[in-house]
């Protein structure tokens, strides 16, 4: 049965440099790569490829040896120009230099009528070997969804509330057809209901509102109400022993594709944003793309910080950097490494603030956007209780306790206090409100890891 949801609890991050609702076709970039930094989970990366190498787009580049039968694939055709390693020598990326025309790996084709036929065996055997299964993200952990595993139900957000977040309408416009085929595919995974979460403030895509075997739920209220953790939550709260498997719109679309098409697609439309660009807008390419080619005379001034996804939870690249596997986003902020003399305590209009003592004015004007910079204003300090962590996080868990539970290691309370409903993004926000400057996400991951592995 579908549900209409009303949230209260969270916080708009209203950024400056929206892209305008247009895609634009620009040339290729020259390289795109492959991160494992973009899964959780992934401890023993193993190469099946080395420098020299020509792939095609669905070749396998590399698995997980704690997890063989999931295999990384090449988002496009080309030769593998670069193995780039870290420290201990850990895998950070495999760049390949993009073929001009895209030549695919061959999968096994099937028809709609087909599809209805398929055992679940089948499914979980090609998905497996054709590179789509890393679209598949099981709580608790967040981390790759195990093929060993049955979820109790699958979990879809069809709309996004972060910062800047792409259009969904646009991103995906035209992708009925591979949707409706994803959603076929992903009901044979799971005894229980495939959800499909949309926003109850707007205009519903009849991609998500005419889709079948579906159960189409409602949300309404600010960020984090786009997460799909917040609507785990509120339709089916994750217990312990409980499986769920997660997946956003552009994995839906990709299994589809694969299976109708018999081809592994990584084609996608991102969105460039942030208030240091010219020209906000959107563009086509390919997953992994280098975004050096989308920045070029963009920019309004070169003191800029590049992040791979949203301004919460996204990760910060280079100028030639890369997109991540999840990411249909790239913004542009100004870099915040000026210190500012009592800057908290000046009256002004130009500062986003939860807090009305910090952003003493912004709460009058509701609609207004801001250029924020990177600047966190501060040092991490004493562990502050004042319960503003508990206003922007719409769930019946107690941020303040449970991250000083997970700083304890106390694994009963970690337990007790909600650590198996959420991953970092469902308490981003409560780092970006936290007066004490702590990296909540990179604790909120240290407890995940402390309860998996222990």
């Amino acid at each position: 049965m579908s549900k209409f949801i009303k949230l209260k609890k969270g916080f708009d991050i209203n950024l400056a440099g929206k892209a305008e609702k247009k895609i634009v076709e620009v040339e290729q970039p020259e390289t795109f790569a492959y991160k494992p930094s973009s899964f959780h989970g992934i401890l023993r990366p193993k190469l099946k490829v080395k420098e020299g190498d020509t792939v095609k787009a669905g070749t396998p580049i590399l698995f997980d040896k704690k997890n063989d039968k999931v295999l990384h694939v090449a988002p496009v055709s080309g030769e593998i120009v670069e193995i780039r390693r870290g420290e201990k020598r850990k895998i950070l990326e495999v760049v390949i230099l993009a073929d001009k025309s895209i030549e695919y790996e061959t999968f096994d084709k099937y028809t709609v009528s087909d599809i209805n036929g398929l055992s679940r065996e089948n499914i979980v055997d090609q998905m497996l070997g054709s590179g789509v299964w890393p679209n598949l993200v099981q709580r608790p952990y967040g981390v790759i969804a195990d093929p060993s595993e049955t979820p109790k139900a699958i979990f879809i957000s069809a709309f996004d509330t972060h910062p800047l977040a792409p259009d969904y309408s646009l991103i995906f416009k035209g992708q009925d057809q591979y949707f409706q085929a994803g959603i076929d595919i992903l009901k044979k995974l799971t005894p229980g209901a495939v959800h499909v979460n949309v926003n109850g403030d707007a205009e519903v895509s009849p991609m998500f509102a005419h889709a079948k075997n579906i159960e189409l739920n409602k949300f309404s209220g600010p960020h984090p109400v786009g997460n799909v953790g917040v609507q785990i939550h509120h339709l089916d709260p994750i217990n312990k022993g409980d499986v769920v498997w997660t997946v956003n719109p552009y994995g839906v679309i990709q299994i589809g594709k694969l299976f109708l098409e018999g081809k592994y697609d990584a084609s996608r439309v991102i969105a460039v944003a942030g208030s240091e660009v010219k020209n906000p807008q959107y563009y086509k390419t390919f997953t992994g793309a280098s975004i050096k080619r989308f920045v070029e005379g963009n920019l309004s001034n070169d003191h800029v910080r590049f992040v791979s996804g949203n301004a919460l939870t996204g990760s910060k690249i280079a100028a030639d950097g890369h997109l991540g596997f999840h990411d249909s986003l790239l913004t542009v902020l100004p870099e915040g490494d000026q210190y500012e003399l009592f800057g908290w305590i000046k009256p002004t209009t130009q500062k986003l603030s939860f807090q009305r003592a910090f952003g003493l004015l912004s709460f009058l004007f509701p609609k207004k956007e801001y250029a924020l910079d990177t600047n966190v204003k501060g040092e991490p300090r004493a562990f502050v209780q004042t319960g503003v962590f508990e206003k922007v996080t719409p769930m019946d868990v107690l941020p303040t306790y449970l991250l000083k539970a997970i700083l304890a290691e106390d694994f009963d309370d970690m337990e007790a206090l909600g650590i198996y409903e959420i991953i970092e993004e469902d308490l981003a926000l409560c780092e970006f409100v936290d007066v004490s400057k702590h990296d909540v996400q990179d604790i909120v991951r240290e407890g995940l890891n402390l309860m998996r592995y222990s």
